[in-house]
């Protein structure tokens, strides 16, 4: 039997690509930021509706040389349902996390719940967009303002969403990437800052490559975060099927829509107003005694059928054992029970009405 993953790799025609890497073989300049790294971060830049943007190896490099660009200090309010990234480039960067409940509709960070936890060590909020859902940038850019705080997103998820006509690269002033491979859009593995300060993107730059600021000069403490000319191509091959990708994802989640709209104990999530998804992820929520089967109960029936969704994002990153006894998971509940009962179904474009039929049967049958 197919063993249905919780996505799959969207992939270029295979002889465009060998189209694209063709020169290549000529010029033999593979990394250090070569004419298919120049080119991908500039149609980036327009696609995402960023000021400036750069690309790297991946997105955890990313968030992590972000925080370290944007030359911080002290705490970082930040939220514990996301992905081990998030919080883990917040305390390899010497910072502090501090743990922000969520929205109980869009689970993104709750604007009403970030004042509180203000104090004089605070220097950034790092809100994350989930599941192409965007976060409330306004009300959240507004107490940035206000209190003089960086806002750095995580926009791992958000690639190709789209608020108010805008990408998420338009929010914030940072927003980051990941173009993994289980991404909408992926270069194989990769990842991308956008941001609205050209001195930030110097140190950033800088920091991606050792933290030379020339060829005999290292200012810094940096790493080798630069993104090689292959998956450069693969990104621009990419980037061309896009939109078709997001528009057959988008068919594949109605049709999810159509089978279980309506079941009860089962919670589908919905969108903030004015933003159109990438329908990245298709989460279904399980609320036990109403379903008759808990979220748990589900992932295992499926996954004896080779089905395997995913529990994301389960645990919180406020319970991992390498944070034990510094955060209490309870101070978050929304989040906490968000993370018990949430389900990401696969989702892909290539996802048949017959197989999201046979996911939604085995689903259904676990209710008693």
């Amino acid at each position: 039997m197919e063993i249905i993953n919780v996505t799959r790799s969207s992939m270029p025609p295979f002889e465009e690509y060998c189209e694209e890497i063709k020169q290549l073989w000529d010029s033999r300049w593979l990394t250090n930021m070569g004419a298919k790294h120049q080119q991908l971060a500039e149609r980036l830049t327009g696609f995402l509706d960023a000021a400036h943007m750069d690309i790297l190896t991946n997105g955890h490099l990313s968030l992590e040389l972000s925080l370290q660009a944007l030359e911080l200090e002290g705490e970082v309010i930040t939220t514990p349902f996301t992905f081990a990234s998030t919080t883990q480039a917040i305390a390899r960067t010497g910072l502090t996390p501090v743990f922000c409940d969520v929205d109980p509709v869009t689970l993104t960070m709750d604007p009403a719940k970030i004042e509180v936890l203000i104090t004089e060590k605070t220097c950034a909020i790092l809100p994350v967009h989930v599941y192409g859902n965007f976060c409330d940038v306004e009300a959240i850019g507004a107490i940035g303002r206000q209190y003089g705080l960086k806002v750095l997103y995580d926009a791992a998820h958000a690639f190709g969403a789209r608020y108010k006509g805008l990408g998420a690269g338009a929010w914030g002033d940072v927003s980051c990437f990941s173009f993994h491979a289980t991404k909408v859009f992926h270069t194989l593995e990769g990842g991308g800052v956008c941001f609205q300060d050209e001195d930030f993107g110097r140190r950033l730059a800088s920091l991606k490559n050792f933290g030379l600021s020339d060829p005999e000069t290292a200012a810094v403490w940096g790493g080798n975060a630069k993104m090689d000319e292959f998956r450069a191509a693969m990104g621009l091959c990419n980037l061309r099927y896009v939109a078709g990708e997001i528009e057959r994802r988008g068919e594949v989640e109605a049709y999810y829509r159509k089978r279980l709209e309506g079941t009860p104990g089962l919670r589908l999530m919905s969108l903030r107003p004015e933003v159109q998804p990438n329908h990245a992820y298709f989460p279904v929520l399980f609320e036990e005694r109403a379903f008759g089967a808990s979220r748990d109960q589900v992932w295992k029936a499926l996954k004896e059928q080779d089905i395997m969704a995913r529990k994301y994002f389960y645990p919180l990153t406020s319970s991992f054992p390498c944070y034990q006894g510094k955060f209490d998971p309870g101070n978050t509940p929304v989040a906490l029970e968000a993370s018990r009962q949430v389900l990401c179904l696969p989702v892909y474009g290539e996802l048949s009405e017959e197989i999201v039929d046979r996911i939604c049967g085995i689903l259904l049958n676990c209710r008693t």
